[in-house]
Parts: C-alpha cells; sequence; structure tokens
C-alpha cells in the first residue's frame, strides 16, 4: 500500500552543481526551502542527493593521474561529508534533524539487510528524521554500483512504500525531441501502455552518471508499482511546491499508475 503523503525525492547532480562544478549552495539553499515546506504541510520525505563526487573533485587537486575507480572512492569519501555537513547546515535552520543513509545495490535483495535498511529509514521518519540517501560510492564500484540515483530512488521509493517519487532534472521532462529545438513539445501525461523509446535520448548528464534514457526506465518501473511518478526541472524555482499547489501549471512529465 502506498503512503499518499511519502515523497521521495531525487536531485541529481546537474542540479546540485554549478557550470565550473562547484556546489551550488544558493540552489540547495532553495531545495530544502521546499522540503521544509512540504513537511510542514504534512508530507513526509525521503530525499536522494547526488553531487559527493563532484563536492570531492573541487576539494582536492592531485598531481598524478587516477583510474576510474579511484577517482570515485577518493572523491565521493571527502565530498560526502561536505555535502551532508551542507544539508545539516541549511535544514537546521528549520529544526530539522536529518539523517545520512549510504546504502549498496545489494542492501536492496530481499533480506536481512533490506529489512534493516527498511527498519532504519522507516524508524528516521517515525521520529520526524528526514533520511539523505545516497550510494556508497568508496566500496561500491564495477558490478556493484547502482546504474546511478534515479534506479537507487525508484527502488527507495518501492521499499518505503512512497506515493510519489519525484526526479528532478535540469529539464522540464521528457520532449518529442531535443529540449533545445523550439519543435519539439514537452509529454506532459505517460500512461501505462504509452512507450516513449523513439523520443528518449541516451545522453548522460555532464556531472553525474544517469540521464533521461535512466530517468525513463526508473519512472516506468516505479509506475508499474503503483507509484506516482514525477520528472520535473529541479532548477526552476519552487517547483517542489508548485507540484503540490497547482500541478496543471507547473511544468513536468507525470506517470500516471
Amino acid at each position: 500500500m502506498q503512503n499518499t503523503k511519502r515523497i521521495v525525492v531525487k536531485v541529481g547532480s546537474n542540479v546540485l552543481t554549478t557550470s565550473t562544478g562547484k556546489l551550488d549552495i544558493t540552489r540547495m539553499s532553495a531545495l530544502v526551502d521546499q522540503i521544509a515546506w512540504l513537511r510542514n504541510n504534512g508530507y513526509e520525505v525521503i530525499l536522494v542527493s547526488s553531487g559527493a563526487v563532484a563536492c570531492g573533485r573541487k576539494e582536492l587537486q592531485v598531481d598524478h593521474e587516477l583510474d576510474s575507480v579511484e577517482q570515485r572512492q577518493l572523491y565521493s569519501a571527502i565530498g560526502q561529508i561536505k555535502l551532508i555537513h551542507q544539508y545539516y547546515d541549511l535544514f537546521r535552520e528549520y529544526n530539522i534533524a536529518i539523517g545520512q543513509v549510504l546504502t549498496m545495490k545489494e542492501h536492496f535483495e530481499e533480506g536481512e539487510q533490506y529489512n534493516n535498511q527498511r527498519a532504519c529509514m522507516e524508524v528516521m521518519l517515525q521520529n520526524g528524521v528526514l533520511p539523505v540517501v545516497n550510494e556508497n560510492d568508496t566500496v561500491c564500484v564495477t558490478e556493484l554500483m547502482f546504474t546511478d540515483n534515479d534506479e537507487l530512488s525508484g527502488l527507495v521509493a518501492r521499499m518505503l512504500g512512497a506515493g510519489t517519487l519525484v526526479l528532478l532534472s535540469n529539464i522540464d521532462g521528457i520532449y518529442t525531441g531535443d529540449p533545445k529545438k523550439p519543435e519539439s513539445q514537452l509529454i506532459r501525461t505517460v500512461r501505462p501502455e504509452d512507450n516513449l523509446d523513439r523520443y528518449i535520448q541516451t545522453s548522460k548528464s555532464s556531472a553525474g552518471r544517469g540521464g533521461m534514457e535512466s530517468k525513463y526506465h526508473t519512472a516506468r518501473t516505479v509506475a508499474q508499482s503503483g507509484i506516482r511518478v514525477i520528472i520535473a526541472n529541479g532548477e526552476r524555482d519552487n517547483i517542489l511546491v508548485d507540484l503540490i499547489r497547482d500541478p496543471e501549471n507547473t511544468v513536468h512529465t507525470e506517470f500516471i499508475v
């Protein structure tokens, strides 16, 4: 059974970082403001946040080459501290306690680890603590990794029986073509029988591992579980609040269950 007042919000690296790759504190602050509004209006929120690797990359300059695994482990270990500390300071302004959940793909297989992880986040929510979830990039490499945090957010939404999953990107949703071209139209509603494969671009985001292809497949899978899924632009002012207060006049793509 889905909890209609429980929302999983996934925010990608491209939303959280500037064009130079630095953490965008202004945007983080705006995101926290909106999540605080949701909580004040009776919603339970789970935040799945990217950005650790991007944070770490700007914190340390090395004078020798690192392979892709070494980079991910090193920068995520440094960046996760900065990322969670920034969230701690911003949410503290609203007297909202946060708890860090670093997870791995194997923790979503049925068994003791799955049950323990779910119980941990449930007790956090029951006591007013906001879970901030990310992949444990220091140990998750190659086949142990999630495809990206879109996949992770979908698994979290299903684990916790969320009513809604919001995937925040740096574009408004799924288009009928290249979003930069004026002839492309935003697809507002996706029904279970709709197949949008021909519209999905396979390019990845510049700062993270995901892209619209990943969001589309995550959204379809999660919607099949009875969870409403929204893809929206996290760079738009007050997007989370507008999706609740005035969804008809807020640009986004919604997957109907």
